[in-house]
């Protein structure tokens, strides 16, 4: 795996130095230069995701559908948040917002005494093992996931956002980034805080993100398709779908605990662990149920409605 990462590391500082920074002198924007760096992994990051779901995923999905896609508009809507988030316009913007916030924080707790931690030194010399020291962090951060899904469907106040996400009544490879900015802002920071706390390095973050991300999209697909007995190990398109079944996951039972199941993002073992699995060999019918609440069309009436659902006004 080092290859890969010293190719990808390769061909970003070449973009980097042939387009990027050459703009940026121009422009005026020089002191930006280590954000521009880093926002242009994640530019070519998003465009292998691109290249792979135009591909791969798209052929599977005319392979084996689920069902015909009926509503093509919702689905355009959902290629837009895509575009958002894997051309990292999103990223951008918390570059300049959010994330030098949670850097000043971090450092400022390093200088009150807390200590320095970094995941992989837990493992003498995992550090000179990519893959090893990839696959650390990787778990950590679909834990983190876990953690942050119960939550968008234990509480009602980060439902209202995260109900967007369930309102899609179609999944596709596109719908994984279907979500109110306010819920993504959220859980990228959260994920961001972690990230500072375990000292992840920035490349391995931005491979951590980049491979959750693509996976996401595959468990999103409308394909009929498990993974046998890999199942109970890697989240499939059939495991996922039973987390988007029809009306599953909104409220309380009544009893402290979410209502809903299958919450991981990557690996089934989180839900094993705490009972929240659910193996169904069904492929079930998904969305909310039409019960009048409108959830949004258009991108803009989604990210509206969405804000007045959160102040208690829808």
């Amino acid at each position: 795996m080092q290859w890969f990462f010293d190719l990808f590391g390769q061909v970003q500082q070449w973009l980097f130095e042939q387009l990027v920074q050459p703009a940026l002198f121009e422009l005026g924007l020089a002191s930006i230069m280590e954000d521009a760096f880093v926002a242009t992994g994640w530019l070519m990051v998003g465009l292998v995701q691109l290249a792979l779901m135009l591909s791969l995923m798209r052929l599977l999905e005319q392979w084996r559908p689920v069902e015909p896609v009926r509503d093509r508009a919702a689905v355009r809507v959902d290629v837009v948040y895509t575009l958002i988030h894997r051309l990292g316009l999103f990223r951008v913007v918390l570059f300049f917002t959010l994330d030098p916030l949670w850097n000043d924080l971090i450092g400022w707790l390093r200088v009150e005494g807390m200590p320095t931690f970094q995941l992989d030194a837990l493992w003498p010399g995992v550090t000179d093992i990519a893959l090893v020291s990839f696959a650390m962090y990787l778990l950590l951060f679909d834990f983190v996931d876990y953690l942050l899904h119960r939550g968008q469907h234990r509480w009602k106040w980060w439902w209202a956002l995260h109900g967007l996400h369930h309102s899609q009544q179609q999944l596709t490879m596109w719908s994984d980034n279907r979500n109110h900015l306010l819920d993504d802002v959220i859980r990228d920071s959260a994920l961001v805080i972690v990230g500072l706390l375990v000292g992840i390095a920035p490349g391995q973050f931005v491979a951590v993100v980049a491979f959750t991300q693509l996976l996401e999209s595959m468990s999103h697909a409308n394909v009929r398709l498990s993974y046998g007995p890999l199942e109970r190990w890697v989240v499939s398109p059939r495991y996922h779908r039973w987390h988007h079944r029809t009306g599953d996951g909104e409220v309380d039972d009544g009893h402290g605990r979410p209502g809903g199941d299958n919450f991981s993002v990557l690996f089934p073992i989180w839900d094993r662990l705490f009972g929240t699995a659910n193996f169904g060999e069904r492929y079930v019918p998904t969305g909310l149920p039409a019960d009048g609440r409108d959830w949004g069309r258009g991108f803009w009436a989604q990210q509206w409605l969405g804000f007045k659902r959160l102040v208690g006004r829808a």
